[in-house]
């Protein structure tokens, strides 16, 4: 097992898989635990609190080893060949159990096949996965500053939380995180309606499921958010050139370089007491993200959009 918990700012080691669970056609549960847990925390809710996990290179084989990993670790785990190194994708712990060294995370990995119906690592990864099986998690280490955490509502009186199966982890996370008195309501599609979940939340937020089933993706999704906001019409196109595979934007952060500092006036909808956390696909998510701050004139510091993943782009760590 790596040793790394003195030389960086974050939990960098192995740790073993306790518990799997099928919880749908679409989702795996697993449960990890490890000592090196004993120091996991953030400072406050975690939210929709993102972490890495770096799978074996080959199935069945030992995850790479961090052992005496330093500042440098990210550059010389690239360096090394593919089947050496892993696979490294994000998740969002769905929840934590136990103390200490006894302290487990709590993983939903979705698994799907993509349009030319191949999965990836961590889909893969997860079909198989059994007790005793070994892996790398990367995640924040108590009292140290780590990141990860988008769900920043603030003082807004309402919230409207938005996602695909891919940001049903973080959702579902964040719902039994809100205070008894949160108002709001969440959106949520699933591939099939075997994928609904049974999902604690405050009275005041509304949770609609919606189950594609046979139908596009998003399309559902994008005219039920619409409906509730007062604006019906239809879903706003998004050409493939138009869409930001990297899409990430926040009241903080904007990765198409817009002024985070600029403010607008919502103009024709009362929104300005909403908060609004919308994540999926980046097709899906551009398109919502155009109706909300561009058609609606929500002030982007009031939103934040996150393209988890893009249809027919092979997904980065």
């Amino acid at each position: 097992m790596t040793t790394t918990q003195d030389r960086l700012p974050m939990i960098l080691d192995e740790v073993e898989v306790v518990r799997v669970e099928r919880l749908s056609p679409a989702f795996v549960r697993v449960e990890l635990g490890g000592a090196c847990l004993a120091e996991f925390g953030v400072d406050g809710p975690l939210y929709d609190q993102r972490i890495k996990l770096v799978f074996p290179g080959v199935p069945g084989g030992p995850p790479p080893s961090f052992e005496g990993a330093d500042d440098s670790w990210w550059d010389t785990w690239l360096s090394r060949p593919e089947e050496e190194r892993g696979h490294m994708r994000t998740y969002t712990v769905r929840d934590v159990r136990g103390e200490g060294e006894d302290t487990r995370l709590v993983v939903d990995i979705v698994v799907h096949a993509d349009a030319h119906g191949d999965v990836g690592p961590g889909c893969a990864w997860a079909e198989r996965a059994a007790v005793g099986d070994r892996l790398v998690v990367i995640c924040p280490r108590r009292g140290e500053q780590y990141g990860g955490i988008e769900f920043v509502p603030g003082t807004a009186a309402r919230l409207l939380l938005v996602g695909d199966e891919t940001a049903v982890p973080a959702v579902c996370a964040i719902l039994s995180q809100l205070p008894w008195d949160a108002k709001g309501a969440a959106f949520l599609e699933v591939p099939t309606e075997a994928d609904i979940q049974t999902v604690q939340h405050p009275e005041g937020v509304e949770v609609v499921w919606l189950a594609r089933e046979d139908g596009a993706h998003g399309a559902g999704l994008h005219a039920a958010v619409l409906e509730h906001l007062g604006a019906g019409g239809a879903v706003v196109e998004v050409e493939p050139e138009d869409v930001d595979p990297d899409l990430w934007e926040t009241p903080t952060y904007s990765s198409s370089g817009e002024d985070v500092e600029a403010v607008l006036t919502p103009v024709g909808h009362d929104l300005g007491d909403l908060y609004a956390w919308i994540a999926g696909e980046s097709a899906l998510v551009t398109g919502l993200r155009r109706a909300l701050v561009k058609d609606l004139g929500m002030d982007r510091r009031q939103v934040a959009f996150m393209g988890y993943w893009r249809r027919g782009v092979s997904m980065k760590s």
